[in-house]
């Protein structure tokens, strides 16, 4: 039995101790074997946790529950990741209220260096699903990752217009691996499984209850570079994410349509509040992203005349792996200072080493 995930899933069993207090009691412990250990006295003194919280973390004992998951991972060849583990989304470690614990089946890369998310309305116009299925077909060499909620309509395009331009897809879901929702969607969910995968934050015999769907959106909200709203009325889970996506720093697009059309309203409401930013091609999509492929004869004029020091040497380390970096993600990856990682940054520009990107995004001259 694995002792460290034991521990992990059964601090998500916790009543009253969510993916915040879970995040706090992980900075402050190290592990979830650590928090089960720690004294009540230690964790009541935690900001955010308190007595009622502590006594709870002490009092646990379902320990059966989290075996049970355990033994139905491994017989689904289910991974499970955790808030410290290398292979859990890392741009969800931005996000102050990140799963502690995913469940994952499939084979994309959950952490490539483009990801882009694309909901919309479940009752889509034929624009719609002309816009999507033309996106990801002209968006087909750029090694992307394309996210969304596998429901009806935008969702189920995305996913079935990659699967069709061999592009990964993965399907964030509102319920545990055990079943799909919608069922419909069983076939479209297998294939997806070849190319991409299907992620949750929900473990075995959890149904897809309506509250539910919020927590799946942040997740998909996230865990992209940007968010493409293609349809959606002025309410409703596309909106949700949209506004989940702006709060997080995210980049938003809109796909603007018709004043008197209702599957637009939501979309032209994001673009009026200068939440989202107009969507019109890929090429233009990948201007504001800042991801066109271009090749700047400076490198060799950077290497023969500029010396780094050891700040900068390991942020253009990191973004010399990667095309493109968000400053979170430069934090991260540095383990330097969030002051150390501005100065770098300053001077890395004042020398035209690298170039600020929209949302925060950093890249290689």
């Amino acid at each position: 039995m694995n002792n460290d995930l034991l521990y992990q899933i059964a601090l998500t069993l916790i009543n009253g101790v969510g993916a915040v207090q879970a995040k706090q009691l992980i900075e402050q412990f190290g592990t979830a074997g650590s928090i089960f250990k720690a004294k009540k006295k230690e964790l009541s003194l935690l900001e955010g946790i308190g007595e009622i919280r502590a006594k709870q973390i002490k009092d646990f004992d379902n320990f059966k529950e989290a075996e049970e998951e355990i033994e139905f991972c491994k017989k689904h060849h289910i991974q499970s990741l955790f808030l410290t583990d290398k292979n859990y989304p890392q741009r969800l470690l931005n996000c102050y209220d990140s799963p502690t614990l995913l469940f994952y089946r499939g084979n994309a890369d959950l952490n490539s260096s483009k990801i882009i998310s694309i909901i919309g309305t479940r009752n889509n116009t034929d624009y719609g699903k002309q816009i999507t299925e033309q996106f990801i077909e002209d968006m087909q060499a750029q090694n992307l990752l394309i996210l969304s909620g596998l429901a009806f309509g935008i969702d189920a395009i995305a996913h079935k217009a990659s699967l069709q331009n061999n592009v990964s897809t993965v399907g964030v879901l509102a319920h545990g691996l055990d079943s799909i929702y919608p069922s419909q969607h069983k076939s479209l969910a297998k294939e997806m499984l070849l190319n991409g995968g299907l992620l949750t934050e929900f473990r075995k015999n959890t149904t897809p209850d309506k509250h539910n769907f919020p927590k799946r959106n942040r997740i998909v909200a996230g865990m992209s570079d940007a968010t493409i709203v293609i349809e959606t009325a002025i309410k409703g889970g596309s909106m949700i994410t949209a506004e989940l996506a702006y709060n997080y720093n995210r980049d938003v697009f809109a796909v603007p349509g018709k004043i008197t059309d209702s599957k637009s309203v939501g979309c032209l409401k994001l673009i009026q509040q200068n939440k989202a930013i107009v969507f019109t091609n890929a090429e233009e999509f990948m201007k504001a992203m800042g991801w066109q492929q271009k090749k700047i004869a400076a490198k060799k004029q950077r290497e023969l005349f500029i010396e780094l020091n050891g700040d900068e040497k390991i942020i253009v380390g990191i973004l010399q792996e990667r095309e493109t970096a968000h400053i979170d993600d430069l934090y991260l990856r540095s383990s330097l200072s969030s002051s150390s990682v501005a100065a770098a940054i300053l001077n890395l520009e004042l020398n035209n080493v690298i170039i600020g990107l929209p949302g925060k995004m950093y890249k290689l001259l």
